[in-house]
């Protein structure tokens, strides 16, 4: 075996509200080590981790905003969230289900709680990520995956199974399209499960622990809402699980190799493409959104 070792096991930082519907730990770009650069095409990750809301007659979530140049995944663990775009994309997800929005030249969009969360209240976890896009295909038309969790490939391993959310696992392919090779893997092991998995050296590569806790490479202890990134030597790696219902996420992803130009919403190559974001977005190229 080609091991890919581990280049740390990072806990998750002190929480931060986005909206007032989302209440995250950042892991991307945050650390040092985990910089948009370091993790591309994985540009960012916020992590909502298990948090009990109360009932309310009001939604909770992020109001209208503009992306471009980059995609937004919503995985949906516990809770249920609704989205529109002014791509005309949009629905609501429950568990287990994947909003995949690719904004590319422009979209605005919200996101909140589903009425039938909010009117009821209780535990909402969720990761959502952003998934960078090459620069020719920066300013190609937005699209809306809606993934529900019926549709979402599975693959048996020792005492549990892999869902292939994007990429592949054995012989499954994710549900997902990708612009640039992207895995997208969640793993559901029970005490004792066992996974292997093997991704190019070079793809950038991390573990998050969503629930239980994990032994990888046989020997690394990884607890709950713990981030394990790995190095970009070797191929290899296993997952244990250390308790009943353990849950991981894997991602891995080949890097763009690309000029990386960010602020606020927008993520492209380089400053003047930034310029160029907002003088779209403020001339309302970006469509409308109520």
């Amino acid at each position: 075996m080609n091991t890919k070792n581990i280049e740390a096991v990072i806990a998750p930082r002190e929480p931060h509200f986005v909206g007032d519907g989302f209440r995250v730990h950042n892991f991307i770009p945050s650390f040092g080590n985990l910089s948009m650069r370091r993790m591309d095409p994985f540009i960012m990750m916020d992590y909502n981790s298990k948090f009990n809301f109360p009932a309310t007659d009001i939604p909770k979530g992020v109001g209208v905003h503009p992306h471009r140049g980059f995609e937004t995944v919503t995985i949906a663990y516990e809770g249920s969230v609704s989205h529109h775009d002014s791509a005309g994309g949009g629905g609501t997800i429950h568990q287990g289900d994947v909003q995949w929005m690719t904004a590319a030249s422009g979209v605005l969009h919200k996101e909140y709680h589903a009425e039938e969360f909010y009117t009821k209240g209780g535990i909402f976890q969720m990761v959502q990520l952003w998934v960078n896009i090459p620069a020719k295909d920066k300013m190609s038309a937005p699209k809306y995956q809606a993934i529900e969790h019926q549709n979402i490939p599975t693959v048996d391993v020792e005492n549990g199974f892999i869902e292939v959310i994007a990429g592949n696992y054995g012989d499954k392919t994710g549900a997902a399209s990708t612009f640039s090779p992207v895995h997208m893997l969640n793993a559901k092991l029970e005490l004792g499960g066992k996974a292997e998995f093997k991704f190019p050296a070079n793809y950038n590569t991390i573990a998050l622990i969503i629930e239980g806790s994990a032994k990888v490479n046989g020997e690394t202890h990884a607890a709950t809402d713990h981030l394990v990134l790995f190095d970009n030597k070797g191929e290899d790696f296993t997952i244990e699980a250390l308790d009943d219902n353990t849950v991981v996420l894997i991602l891995s992803g080949e890097p763009l190799n690309e000029p990386i130009a960010s602020y606020g919403p927008f993520v492209m190559n380089t400053q003047e493409e930034i310029r160029e974001a907002f003088e779209d977005y403020n001339n309302g190229k970006f469509g409308t959104l109520a």
